[in-house]
């Protein structure tokens, strides 16, 4: 009788627990099918805001889509059941709110089958899931993923120069960043972004004492030593190679920002982010002299409406017709279908956020900022649970790619940075966005079940 008593507080222990996996993913799946049911609504509305009807193609490959999606979400609830129910209806909704955006272009310019961007991003966007679902099933514990740092630290090196090669590079409006086999076209970057971060996390997990601890103090502030500053030199020397050669100030922004919080959240040293941000704000001042590209996006930026600057090459006109059209949406914006982001240049990829905003208002740009921001607090949630620092390194570093490149993209179209030419996370076309973005979410996914399945010390 004894043993009974004492035994059923811990019976009932193991029944929450047992418990609590099947909550979390049929809480996924009823957000799941609402992210669905909210982005195929939205292209129909931008079918019958467009076009008085509705097109039964488009929405029949948009349900494949939903199919994915609820497989991965099968594969999650078989491999990862203590994963975050959050992070897979936020990026589906996304997605399919980029893809009835994209669709809506379409239908301005007139495009139809494979020459539509729209029909095109939901191909990518199947492979994207399937590449979500593979990193899902085969990577079983993230800490794998550390004994490869030296792999990764080779891929992500070998990904930065395969667009700067004379047969495969492909230049696309003047920045050096795509590849080229035959037909196909992919962009290396986004993938070397991954394969940096878990490269970034498992060097400063061995290297964060020397890193921290170490160095002189100078008005209450401790620098590193000499020798210790190699790694943000090396870093800062391929940002510098990219804003030059391949002429993406973006993704070189993008690549030294991922090093320069995974190295503050290592050491804990503002000093580290200091010198860093005079680093590259010294050379981005010195591109900005030397490189026509960069003082124009300057000009842009400082002085748009000025009519020498908006009429020149390269100039401010984009930026002036993205910013006409955010205002023509107001604060309910025009309707699905029923505005002209048409008349925006590269409405479907750069100023994806200015199309959206105008036909969803500011409310409807907010409510995107929201799924943004509900991805990356789960990221981050995410990696300072881990118990694990790699773990904890990648989890915010994968976090933060996503929430510096949304800053990055919304900040350009809005006029409170310099336009640099990145696309939105799952909203903007483009297929090795959209890959390596799915692959973040599944490695956060993963992050998480591990976390949650890591025993803990009872006091």
């Amino acid at each position: 009788m004894t043993s009974e008593l004492t035994s059923a507080p811990e019976t009932a222990s193991i029944r929450v627990r047992l418990r609590q996996p099947a909550r979390l993913r049929n809480l996924e799946l009823v957000l799941v099918v609402i992210a669905c049911a909210v982005g195929g609504g939205a292209l129909v509305l931008t079918q019958l805001g467009a076009l008085g009807q509705t097109d039964p193609g488009v929405l029949m490959l948009a349900g494949v889509l939903a199919v994915l999606v609820l497989a991965m979400h099968v594969s999650l609830r078989l491999t990862a059941p203590q994963a975050d129910p959050f992070i897979l209806p936020v990026v589906t909704l996304l997605n399919g709110l980029g893809i009835a955006a994209i669709y809506r272009i379409d239908l301005a310019d007139g495009d139809s089958g494979w020459d539509a961007a729209g029909v095109r991003q939901i191909a990518w966007s199947s492979i994207a899931i399937l590449a979500a679902i593979v990193v899902i099933v085969v990577i079983r514990n993230h800490r794998v993923l550390q004994r490869y740092r030296f792999v990764s630290m080779f891929a992500g090196i070998v990904l930065l120069i395969l667009p700067m090669l004379p047969i495969i590079g492909h230049e696309v409006y003047g920045a050096q960043i795509w590849i080229r086999v035959g037909t196909f076209t992919f962009q290396p970057g986004e993938l070397a972004k991954i394969a940096l971060a878990i490269f970034f996390a498992a060097y400063l997990v061995e290297s964060r004492d020397s890193l921290s601890m170490v160095g002189t103090k100078f008005l209450g502030i401790r620098f590193p030593r000499a020798r210790d500053l190699g790694p943000i030199l090396v870093i800062w020397a391929a940002a510098m190679a990219v804003l030059i050669f391949q002429r993406d100030l973006g993704t070189s922004l993008l690549y030294f920002g991922l090093f320069l919080i995974m190295i503050y959240v290592a050491t804990g040293r503002v000093s580290w982010v200091l010198m860093g941000l005079g680093l590259f704000i010294g050379g981005a001042v010195i591109a900005g002299q030397v490189l026509g590209y960069v003082a124009g996006r300057f000009r842009g930026w400082l002085d748009p409406f000025n009519p020498e600057v908006y009429d020149a090459v390269g100039g401010s006109w984009q930026l002036v017709q993205g910013l006409f059209g955010m205002a023509n949406g107001g604060l309910l914006g025009t309707g699905l279908g029923q505005g002209r982001p048409d008349l925006v240049p590269l409405a479907q990829s750069d100023f994806i956020i200015a199309s959206l905003t105008e036909e969803l208002g500011l409310a409807g740009l907010f409510a995107i900022l929201a799924l943004y921001l509900l991805f990356i607090s789960r990221g981050f949630r995410i990696g300072f649970s881990g118990q694990d620092d790699f773990g904890r390194l990648l989890g915010v570093g994968l976090s933060f790619v996503v929430a510096l490149q949304v800053f990055i993209v919304v900040g350009g179209v809005t006029r409170i940075i310099p336009l640099t030419g990145l696309t939105a996370p799952f909203l903007a076309a483009g297929g090795s966005s959209l890959v390596a973005n799915w692959m973040i979410a599944a490695i956060l996914l993963r992050l998480s079940d591990t976390i949650r399945n890591q025993p803990r010390l009872v006091v």
